[in-house]
């Protein structure tokens, strides 16, 4: 039998009482944390930080119904509110998620977000008009992204702005 570490043995406890409350979806380890609403299954990496927060954070996402989004502002504000739904269900468990921690992974999407909006032609962020196309009100600029948000942002143009000609 293989000795198991205190907290190994808590991430444990908290996957059989999950399991035991939600008795209709999977937990499983992976090498990423994500919730599969199709498959109804929960990954979830141990090895991660903090391997508990982050998978009340996927049960945070099965618990306000996360399907799927329409854009990048609509992810983000997904996140938000499967943080706060973890911190609810933490608190079930005797669970406190630190809000420092919160803010972190919300800053990672944010910073994605920042990337993705940028006008590759002025600078400044742009509107999403697709999903993987955003659209500058000031240069009228228009970029298309990857469809990945695990990915690095990468931005290309496909339509610059007409240059006016100046004659003298």
């Amino acid at each position: 039998m293989v000795a198991m570490s205190l907290p190994d043995k808590k991430l444990e406890h908290i996957k059989q009482r999950l399991c035991a409350d939600y008795p209709d979806i999977l937990i499983i380890e992976s090498q990423k944390s994500y919730w599969n609403p199709q498959t109804r299954t929960i990954y979830y990496n141990p090895n991660h930080s903090h391997p508990i927060w982050s998978l009340l954070h996927e049960v945070g996402h099965m618990v306000s119904g996360h399907i799927n989004y329409s854009g990048d502002v609509e992810l983000l504000m997904m996140e938000a509110e499967a943080w706060k739904t973890a911190k609810v269900i933490a608190k079930k468990y005797g669970i406190i998620i630190d809000q420092d921690h919160i803010e972190d992974c919300l800053d990672s999407y944010r910073e994605w977000l920042y990337r993705r909006s940028k006008c590759p032609g002025c600078g400044l962020n742009g509107l999403q008009s697709e999903p993987t196309q955003y659209t500058c009100p000031n240069c009228t600029t228009i970029w298309k992204v990857s469809k990945s948000r695990f990915k690095r942002s990468y931005r290309r143009t496909i339509k610059t702005p007409a240059r006016k000609s100046s004659s003298k």
